[in-house]
């Protein structure tokens, strides 16, 4: 059975509840004849996805939606083969090259060449180019930035790009210039109230206007996560009042034990001890970057503010570390390892 978020998902650009001004934008572009190359910004949950999926609807039509995984097997300069999995359909390709780490610049070289120099499948397709659509977009390294780049020159006229990305700040001017730039703002509470009775109204739910306002503001404003929350209170409880109490996601309570235990003991055993809960996370497919972030908050919530600086610093090193490593388990269990040590020389008057 689909989850709300992915049930009541809209289909077309018209179905969208908020921002309708950058709905009609991007219907506009779809249907001038002179589709750009995109990059489309904004935080998590604020709907960049669901507006490029009707975007290329509105550009092909409803085989847009019709998507198979293919496996790819791409061949390094150094005989390494790697596999990559990509989401496709007649009109377009979906990729996320930061899942290959450094290795992502052979993704962008070979794909979209070989996308570009082949022709359209359907010879009564609305548009005669294809759609690439690069996901983590900030998260390219340089080289394959700099593919990304000459790639746009070269095969522009069989080729569009639409760019995901949560912040442009780590994109290089030459491809932020050669892109139309779209930001997604996150919707207010106030929508994302107006999307949650929506909801109830479809699924015949009795809607709390209090507790949907209690929802919007534990969101922070992440769409995605709201509804999630909201299908999580309703399965969860019988009767539904507005002081219903909101359940943390499943994930969230582990990192906040997690952080509980790393505060309660600073050993190697205990260090051991949370390698287990944090490899639990990763195999639940809860991104690394997202357990540190929570890691650091739960614990900088719990800690003196003299060692506040050093434990964000810090944090930020071994993010930086995920995005140009491949085993994340090292890097957060280097942090843990780091945190303890500043913990402990703290306590213990000693300067690290």
């Amino acid at each position: 059975m689909p989850l709300l978020v992915d049930k009541h998902r809209p289909r077309s650009l018209e179905a969208l509840h908020y921002h309708e001004g950058l709905s009609s934008r991007l219907k506009s572009l779809a249907n001038s004849g002179d589709f750009p190359h995109l990059l489309i910004y904004g935080p998590s949950g604020a709907g960049k996805k669901t507006r490029i999926v009707a975007t290329l609807k509105e550009l092909y039509g409803p085989g847009a939606e019709k998507i198979r995984i293919d496996a790819r097997v791409f061949q390094t300069t150094t005989n390494r083969k790697i596999e990559f999995n990509i989401v496709a359909s007649n009109y377009h390709l979906e990729i996320t090259p930061s899942d290959v780490g450094s290795y992502d610049r052979v993704v962008i070289q070979n794909l979209l060449k070989e996308t570009a120099q082949t022709q359209q499948v359907d010879l009564a397709a609305k548009q005669r180019f294809k759609v690439v659509v690069i996901n983590e977009a900030e998260y390219l390294t340089r080289d394959a930035q700099a593919a990304l780049r000459r790639t746009m020159e070269k095969y522009s006229p069989n080729l569009r790009l639409i760019l995901v990305a949560n912040s442009t700040a780590n994109i290089i001017p030459p491809i932020k210039s050669r892109t139309l730039l779209v930001r997604v703002a996150a919707p207010t509470k106030d929508e994302i109230v107006k999307i949650l009775k929506y909801t109830a109204d479809l699924e015949k739910l009795e809607f709390k206007e209090k507790l949907a306002a209690r929802i919007a503001d534990e969101s922070g404003r992440n769409l995605r996560r709201a509804l999630l929350i909201f299908e999580a209170v309703y399965s969860q409880n019988e009767i539904i009042k507005d002081d219903t109490p909101i359940p943390p996601p499943d994930f969230e309570a582990l990192i906040s034990q997690i952080a509980d235990e790393i505060l309660a003991e600073h050993t190697p055993l205990r260090i051991m001890q949370v390698r287990v809960k944090l490899y639990d996370l990763l195999t639940h497919c809860i991104p690394a970057t997202t357990i540190l972030k929570l890691l650091t908050f739960r614990l900088v919530e719990r800690i003196d503010d003299a060692l506040k600086p050093d434990v964000i610093k810090w944090s930020a090193f071994y993010e930086h570390r995920i995005h140009i490593g491949s085993k994340h388990i090292f890097h957060l269990e280097a942090f843990v390892a780091k945190f303890m040590r500043i913990l402990e020389s703290y306590l213990m008057g000693i300067d690290v």
